[in-house]
């Protein structure tokens, strides 16, 4: 038996510097440590417990499938499994009817590139700068982050993606003077990327419909649809990331929804269980399901499609569809003026942005808008932006970071009201009150 006084258990994200956190109960909205202390979830863990925290339906589901039949390989079908696929089918857009599950987000992403490239004999995916896919090698190569990209290439290399700029409205590469202008401009340079690597070469464009971690910005006004018609014009598959995006964060069933297009294939992740078990997947296209059918597919992972995983999608979707993506849109327009009105009230706020219950508090200096502290050119400064999520903590409250960290990113579950909010709001207040 191994002596150790040190715990053994390394975290992911960990960093020596911060305290880890021992959670040990949930109860909807909200979490307990060892110690007793209560926090408002207002990250739902990593952007997923959707459903909130201690779901008896979910809960019950799972434990049913485990009774039944725990595990059913990936290469059989099994009830659940089925059962999960064809309701997918029912809520995804157009002619996206066919699934291909996998365990995690990650996963996810790469089943999807790797089916875009075999379906358009190309090699090339390109996904946007300061993205995040994944920190797998292959979904890490997709992430645009340069702190996720740069630890995955650290010893080997991975090939075959390009990267454009994304369709940011505060501090934009671009010069429009309105979202629709900054829109248009985004779009060309896109089509410019496609241009300049060879349309011919590239399989796919993969993209989150709203940014995850990488700052909940959604696209202004226009973007998506001229992405839909540029992937059009030369032949290029258009991926929409949903693994954060999806099952109501948004206020709808996928993040594209809430934009006029169609993409031609969807990945999916956490909140498709709640994050009650781990499961991803790809929505595709009738046509480009077909090909993988007709050729068959000679790779698989063990516990993707797993049966708990599939019973607790089924229930999961149960309760979004019991009024809790309703809840998100109804919450959406309180959560926003909100935080519109806490960034008046503050001049280190720079800007709000964000759709559905996935918004972010991005902060910078009142004179110019810059970061305080841009962590990916100085990674080792102290950084105001993480002592106001710790004085918010304290204040019983949880909330992310983004990438860069020059933010604050609020995705609670979706089944708070606005009492929540309030709590919420009050506590990222008094971080910033305290931090400047």
């Amino acid at each position: 038996m191994a002596q150790t006084d040190r715990p053994q258990n390394i975290p992911h994200w960990y960093s020596p510097e911060s305290e880890v956190l021992s959670l040990s109960s949930g109860e909807g909205a909200r979490v307990t440590d060892d110690e007793g202390t209560e926090y408002l979830d207002f990250v739902a863990q990593l952007y997923c417990v959707n459903a909130g925290h201690s779901n008896e339906s979910i809960i019950q589901a799972m434990t049913g499938q485990a009774r039944q039949i725990p595990y059913v390989s990936s290469s059989k079908t099994t009830p659940a499994r089925d059962e999960l696929a064809g309701r997918l089918a029912e809520r995804a857009p157009g002619a996206l009817n066919d699934v291909f599950f996998s365990i995690s987000g990650s996963e996810a992403n790469e089943s999807a590139i790797q089916i875009a490239r075999e379906y358009q004999d190309a090699p090339k995916v390109l996904t946007r700068w300061r993205s995040y896919h994944g920190s797998t090698y292959a979904a890490g190569g997709l992430s645009g982050d340069p702190e996720t990209r740069g630890k995955i290439e650290r010893y080997a290399a991975t090939t075959g993606i390009a990267k454009f700029l994304p369709p940011l409205v505060h501090n934009s590469p671009f010069d429009g003077d309105t979202p629709e202008e900054i829109a248009q401009q985004a779009a060309d340079h896109l089509e410019f990327v496609i241009k300049n690597e060879g349309p011919d070469s590239i399989a796919a464009v993969l993209t989150e419909p709203v940014a995850g971690t990488s700052g909940a910005y959604p696209a202004p006004p226009g973007y998506f649809e001229r992405v839909r018609e540029i992937c059009d014009k030369y032949d290029v598959l258009l991926i929409s990331d949903e693994v954060i995006a999806g099952f109501g964060r948004c206020g709808d069933w996928f993040g594209i929804n809430t934009y006029d297009v169609e993409p031609d294939m969807i990945t999916f992740a956490k909140g498709v269980t709640s994050a009650y078990a781990p499961l991803g997947g790809v929505l595709a296209r009738e046509d480009i399901a077909a090909e993988v059918r007709k050729d068959g597919h000679d790779l698989g992972q063990t516990f993707a499609g797993h049966p708990v995983g599939c019973a607790a999608a089924n229930a999961a979707m149960d309760a979004y569809e019991d009024g809790l993506i309703e809840n998100c849109q109804e919450l959406a327009p309180y959560i926003e003026s909100e935080l519109r009105a806490l960034g008046e009230r503050h001049e280190e706020v720079a800007h709000v942005h964000g759709r559905g219950l996935l918004w972010s508090v991005e902060f910078g200096h009142p004179e110019t808008g810059e970061p305080f502290v841009d962590t990916r050119v100085e990674p080792d400064a102290d950084n105001p932006v993480g002592d106001v999520r710790e004085v918010a903590q304290e204040h019983g409250v949880l909330f992310g970071g983004g990438r860069p960290d020059t933010q604050v990113l609020l995705s609670p579950p979706l089944c708070i009201d606005r009492s929540d909010i309030d709590e919420a709001v009050a506590a990222l207040e008094a971080g910033i009150e305290a931090t400047f």
